[in-house]
C-alpha cells in the first residue's frame, strides 16, 4: 500500500512538472510538503479537534447502534416501530440538518458530535440487524435439542454469526465518520480541519488545501485500519481473515 502511495506521489509530480499545470490548480507533492511543515502546528492542533469529534461521534453510534440493531432483531415490536424511524433519519440529507444542530446545539462540540453520530450510526445497524438475523434456524434447532439455552445460543452461535457483519457496517461507519466531521465544521466552527480547509480554499492556498485532505484522509484511514486490526482479533476463524492472510502469505 505504501509502495502505491508513493508511485501515486511520483506520477502526480511528473505530470504536474511535465504538462506545466499552474500550482494553484494542482501543486506538486514537494511542494504540499514543504507548505505542510511550514504549518504543522496549526494542522497538528486542528487534526487533534476534528479526530475528537470523529472518535466520539463514532463511539457514540456503536453505543446506541448495536444494541438498537439486537432489540430490532429480537423483538418484531422494535422492529415495526422504531426501525422504519431509523431509515427515515438516514434518508433526511445530514447538510440539510446540520444548521438546525448549530440552532438545538449552539457552535461548540455538541453538533459536530451529532453530525458523526448520524452519518455513522446507519450503516453499523444495518449491517448489525442483518447479522444477527443470519442465525441458521436447523442451526438454531439442533444448539437446542443440545440443551442450550437462549444466553448460551446468542453467545456461543447467534453472535460469533453477526460479527462478520456487525465488522462490515462498523468500517463503513469509520469511513464515513471524518466526511461528517467536517461537513460539520463547514456549516459552523472556528477550528478543525473543516475550518481550516474553508479558510485556505478562501486565501485560494491550494498547497494547503491538499495537505490538510491529506492529514483528514489519514485519520479516517487510520480509523478505518484499528476497526480491521480488532475484526482480525476478534474473528480470525472467519473465511475473509483466513483469504486475507493466506493472500499476505503468497505475496
Amino acid at each position: 500500500m505504501v509502495l502505491a502511495f508513493l508511485a501515486l506521489a511520483v506520477i502526480w509530480e511528473w505530470a504536474v512538472e511535465i504538462f506545466a499545470i499552474k500550482e494553484y490548480l494542482l501543486p506538486p507533492p514537494s511542494l504540499v510538503l514543504t507548505e505542510f511543515l511550514k504549518r504543522a502546528d496549526v494542522i497538528g492542533l486542528n487534526a487533534i479537534t476534528t479526530t475528537n469529534e470523529i472518535l466520539a461521534g463514532y463511539a457514540l453510534a456503536v453505543a446506541v447502534s448495536i444494541p438498537l440493531a439486537l432489540a430490532t432483531a429480537y423483538s418484531r415490536t422494535v422492529e415495526e416501530s422504531l426501525y422504519p424511524v431509523v431509515v427515515f433519519l438516514q434518508i433526511v440529507p445530514k447538510i440539510a440538518v446540520a444548521p438546525l444542530f448549530i440552532i438545538w446545539f449552539g457552535f461548540g462540540f455538541a453538533p459536530k458530535l451529532m453530525l458523526v453520530f448520524l452519518l455513522s450510526f446507519f450503516p453499523i445497524v444495518v449491517s448489525s440487524v442483518m447479522g444477527f438475523k443470519s442465525l441458521d434456524p436447523d442451526i438454531s434447532d439442533f444448539a437446542r435439542t443440545t440443551g442450550a439455552g437462549g444466553w448460551r445460543l446468542f453467545a456461543t452461535i447467534r453472535l460469533p454469526q453477526a460479527l462478520p457483519h456487525i465488522f462490515t457496517g462498523l468500517k463503513v461507519g469509520a469511513a464515513l465518520s471524518a466526511t461528517a466531521a467536517v461537513v460539520a465544521e463547514f456549516v459552523a466552527s472556528d477550528r478543525g480541519l473543516g475550518y481550516l480547509l474553508l479558510q485556505y480554499n478562501g486565501d485560494l492556498n491550494t498547497p494547503m488545501v491538499f495537505a490538510t485532505i491529506i492529514v483528514l484522509s489519514l485519520i479516517g484511514l487510520a480509523l478505518y485500519y484499528a476497526v480491521e486490526l480488532l475484526e482480525r482479533l476478534v474473528i480470525p476463524w472467519h473465511v475473509s481473515q483466513q483469504a486475507a492472510q493466506g493472500g499476505a502469505a503468497l505475496a
